[in-house]
């Protein structure tokens, strides 16, 4: 088991639509309820999946450039 904080995401779509944060088995059941109906009306399908809830991430994007070789050079942070 992956424990809680876990986090809600909706299968399509993005933009935080359908996301959220559930810290606690009790309120499990009406998250994903809600998270279903959410990603229904915003996407047009209720698929969702949990994953770990990282507290206080940050997002980081790294520019990889590579060729049919096999060689692969970082570029830059975005």
């Amino acid at each position: 088991t992956i424990g809680y904080p876990v986090m809600l995401k909706a299968s399509w779509g993005g933009g935080g639509r359908g996301m959220r944060a559930i810290r606690s088995e009790a309120d499990l059941a009406r998250e994903v309820t809600e998270g279903k109906r959410e990603a229904k009306a915003a996407f047009g399908k209720d698929e969702v999946y949990l994953e770990k809830l990282i507290e206080r991430a940050r997002h980081v994007e790294v520019q990889v450039l590579g060729d049919t070789h096999g060689n692969a050079v970082h570029l830059f942070e975005r």
